[in-house]
C-alpha cells in the first residue's frame, strides 16, 4: 500500500472513532469512561492522517481547502481536550468543538470535489 493510502485509513479510522465516542455516551450512560479514550484516539488519528495528506498540486484554492481540513482534525483534538479539562461531565464544549470540526468537514467534502472537477 502507498502512503497515501495509509494516512486515508488512517482518516477514516479515526472519524469512525470519533462517531463511535459520540453515540456511546447516548447509549451506554456517560458514566463509561471508554467514550473519552476512543475519542482521543479518533482525534489524534485523524489529525495525524490530515498532517501527512496534504495536497502537493499548484491549485491554490485545493492548498487552502486541504489546510482547512486540517482546522477540522485540530478541533477534534481540542474538544478531545475538554474531555478531560475541567475534571467532571463538560460535554458542552466537547459537542460544540465536534459540531464545528463536523461543520468544517462537510464543507472541505463537498469543496474538493468541486474544485477537482472545475480544473
Amino acid at each position: 500500500m502507498s502512503k497515501d493510502k495509509i494516512f486515508l485509513a488512517l482518516v477514516t479510522v479515526g472519524m469512525l472513532l470519533i462517531a463511535a465516542a459520540i453515540v456511546i455516551p447516548i447509549f451506554a450512560g456517560i458514566a463509561n469512561p471508554v467514550y473519552r479514550w476512543l475519542y482521543v484516539g479518533g482525534a489524534v488519528a485523524l489529525l495525524v492522517g490530515r498532517i501527512f495528506s496534504q495536497y502537493k498540486g499548484s491549485n491554490m484554492r485545493l492548498k487552502r481547502l486541504y489546510r482547512i481540513e486540517m482546522w477540522s482534525a485540530i478541533f477534534f483534538c481540542v474538544a478531545a481536550f475538554f474531555l478531560f479539562y475541567p475534571p467532571g461531565n463538560n460535554l458542552r464544549d466537547v459537542l460544540a468543538f465536534t459540531l464545528a470540526g463536523g461543520a468544517i468537514q462537510i464543507y472541505t467534502s463537498i469543496m474538493i470535489p468541486r474544485q477537482k472537477n472545475d480544473k
